[in-house]
């Protein structure tokens, strides 16, 4: 006995902890919840929301205090759910007072309290607050269907009713004790009035309500039945509520009372309205207490490694994505491939060539001769090259170079090569009495020029 309040004093404490670690906790709390309900049925209070905790752990919470409701502590249960009913958070009221509804499904004793207290809730007129208690009440109907008594405070704010939910609520409900609302084919006429205008599963709350209002009161309301078969199969385009409204009017076209044994059979009473694991998978989730799993309740091998969400999937999944890219648009992926420092070819030799799939320029592959003085091809000047006619003429360099600009050849010092530089600026015109040749002289003189001779101008 001792061992086991350790325990349970040893989950609790979690709940004291950082709000991330509170989630985790209580989420394993949920699992050992189901498996043992028991087990914290006098922790209750440890389990009420404060004010700053976040969203997630207060709906996390009002899970658990509605799974530790019992008998004993279901007084002070509803006295809290009823506070947070009256927040600001319209999520959180919503699930405030959906808890109200799981806890008089679960707790039989308890139900007419929490009946009592939904409709307190009712009371205040807040709209979201009268339409979820509605869903809620619609449910305590399925469960306990004495409480008709409450159905004309419920008719009161029919006008109010916005969300498909609500309204498809309170309509199966007068369809359901139609034989005990005075005026249930009044209420109903005014849905079917504006049966176009509504949503699907509202229409279709409609239509099964009304059918049954005329299997109940088959005198006054043959006119309404029609009207709203006919416009669910003829002005309707949903096939769900065509085909329902089609087995309808075929039912009602035989015998009745066979169509009243089908639609007005006795239901089965629902036995709760709260979400539990597979009995396979909570055993499972109960050995993996403290991992993902846990928080997750979902098996491991659904989303490590293997899963489809898993590490591995999801790596395969990117390398698959890049290559897709890389093969639709192949520009795009050099671009990334560049950006992720992937080498790229160096084409600025080819800024003035603009074709980057030619050939290297011949300046670019010509090595400089043996005798280069290491000054020329500075500033665009193209590297001394052997003359055609052999490597004896020692002026034969300065020839080749003097050439290109249509400038007479000076005579060969006997200096040798050292003296190339030098001698080669004896030739030009320095005092500008010359004038330049035109550039019809220049095509007779030197010809054709390629573009490669024009480029090494520069």
């Amino acid at each position: 006995m001792i061992r086991k309040n350790c325990a349970d004093c040893s989950i609790v404490t979690l709940v004291a902890s950082a709000p991330e670690v509170q989630y985790v906790a209580l989420r394993n709390i949920d699992l050992l919840l189901q498996a043992k309900p028991d087990i914290l049925s006098k922790e209750l209070r440890v389990f009420f929301c404060k004010y700053n905790d976040p969203p997630y752990v207060k709906f996390q919470k009002l899970e658990i205090m509605v799974r530790i409701a019992n008998d004993k502590n279901v007084d002070q249960l509803l006295a809290e759910l009823k506070e947070y009913a009256q927040e600001v958070d319209m999520d959180f009221v919503r699930r405030a007072v959906k808890a109200i509804g799981q806890a008089a499904i679960k707790i039989e004793s308890a139900s007419e309290k929490c009946v009592n207290t939904l409709l307190d809730l009712i009371a205040t007129k807040v709209n979201y607050v009268v339409q979820e208690a509605i869903v809620v009440i619609k449910d305590i109907f399925r469960k306990y269907p004495g409480y008709e008594g409450i159905i004309p405070t419920l008719c009161k704010y029919i006008d109010e009713l916005d969300e498909p939910n609500a309204r498809g609520a309170l309509i199966w409900i007068v369809g359901e004790y139609a034989e005990k609302i005075s005026n249930a084919d009044e209420i109903l006429a005014g849905f079917v009035e504006g049966f176009m205008e509504e949503f699907t599963q509202t229409q279709l709350q409609i239509l099964t309500a009304v059918v049954k209002l005329f299997l109940k009161k088959p005198d006054n309301n043959q006119s309404l039945v029609q009207k709203v078969l006919q416009v669910s199969t003829a002005e309707n385009d949903n096939p769900d509520l065509r085909d329902r409204a089609y087995v309808y009017w075929r039912l009602l076209s035989g015998d009745l009372s066979i169509a009243k044994n089908i639609i007005l059979s006795d239901k089965p009473p629902i036995t709760t309205t709260m979400s539990s694991l597979p009995q396979a998978l909570l055993d499972q989730l109960l050995t993996e207490l403290s991992t993902l799993a846990s928080v997750y309740h979902k098996p491991p091998e659904t989303f490590v490694g293997q899963g489809r969400y898993g590490a591995d999937a999801i790596q395969n999944a990117a390398i698959q994505e890049q290559r897709q890219n890389a093969v639709e648009n192949p520009i795009a992926a050099a671009v990334a491939a560049a950006a992720n420092g992937a080498p790229t070819p160096n084409n600025a030799e080819n800024l003035l060539d603009i074709d980057f799939d030619g050939a290297a320029p011949a300046s670019a592959d010509a090595p400089p001769s043996a005798g280069a003085s290491g000054l020329e091809g500075l500033a665009g000047t193209p590297q001394r090259v052997d003359s055609p006619a052999g490597g004896a003429n020692a002026g034969g360099s300065m020839a080749d170079m003097m050439g290109l600009f249509d400038a007479p050849v000076p005579a060969p010092a006997v200096g040798g090569m050292g003296n190339d530089m030098m001698n080669g600026f004896a030739g030009l015109d320095l005092s500008g009495a010359s004038q330049p040749p035109s550039a019809q002289t220049q095509l007779q003189q030197g010809g054709k020029k390629t573009n490669e001779d024009l480029l090494g101008m520069f």
